[in-house]
């Protein structure tokens, strides 16, 4: 079982990567087969499919299978997920329970 630490990681992890951010990028205007996003990124195919693996491990994309080419759209509750987990981890915070500030 992962902890939290982990999943935050594996969410922010699919954002670190140029390639990535291109393929968000296309796929902000709906779902895009892998042929389309092969063919604009100019990468092999198994280049193509580790990021894809990324970014649909973290969540922030879903993939179907149309015979033999999987399509990708941008998951929203992946999204919201990415969103609200930037705001927790950098939200400012008052209260302190650590015992050294005592």
């Amino acid at each position: 079982m992962k902890n939290r630490y982990t999943e935050t990681a594996e969410i922010f992890k699919a954002f670190c990567d140029e390639n990535r951010i291109r393929i968000l990028e296309m796929l902000k205007t709906g779902e895009k087969c892998g042929c389309k996003l092969l063919e604009e990124l100019n990468v092999t195919q198994p280049t193509l499919s580790h990021h894809m693996k990324i970014l649909c491990d973290s969540g922030i994309v879903e993939g179907r299978k149309e015979g033999k080419w999987m399509h990708y759209k941008i998951s929203m509750d992946g999204r919201n997920t990415a969103l609200k987990l930037l705001k927790e981890i950098t939200e400012e915070n008052d209260i302190c329970t650590d015992k050294c500030c005592e």
